[in-house]
C-alpha cells in the first residue's frame, strides 16, 4: 500500500519505492512509420503493471503523442549508474511520470 511517498507491506514495514521502466515507441501524427517514430523510455511509480502502463499512456497524450507501441516494461533494481536516467528516476521516485524521448 502507498502512504505519501512511501510503500508498505501488510506488517507495515516500509519497502523501497517500486519504479516501472516502460519502453516503446510514439508518433506526433496518426498513420506513422517505423521510420519516423520516436523511441521513448518511461519511468513511473505504480500500483502495478496494468497501473503503470495505463499512467504511462496517460503521460504520452499529454505530451502530444496520438499513437503509442509499448514493447516492454519492467522494475528497475535501484538507481541507475547511467546519467540520461537520474533525472527521470528522481522524477518517478517523486511520483510524476518521466518521459524519455529519444529523437534524432
Amino acid at each position: 500500500m502507498y502512504q505519501g511517498n512511501l510503500i508498505m507491506n501488510d506488517n507495515g514495514d516500509t519497502l523501497d519505492p517500486v519504479v516501472y521502466i516502460v519502453i516503446g515507441r510514439v508518433w506526433d501524427h496518426e498513420d506513422g512509420t517505423e521510420e519516423t517514430a520516436t523511441p521513448v523510455h518511461v519511468l513511473l511509480r505504480g500500483a502495478d503493471d496494468d497501473d503503470a502502463v495505463r499512467k504511462t499512456l496517460e503521460a504520452l497524450t499529454s505530451k502530444g503523442y496520438v499513437e503509442a507501441e509499448l514493447d516492454q516494461i519492467g522494475v528497475m533494481d535501484g538507481e541507475p549508474e547511467d546519467p540520461t536516467y537520474e533525472a527521470a528516476y528522481e522524477d518517478a521516485l517523486a511520483g510524476n511520470v518521466a518521459v524519455i524521448a529519444f529523437a534524432e
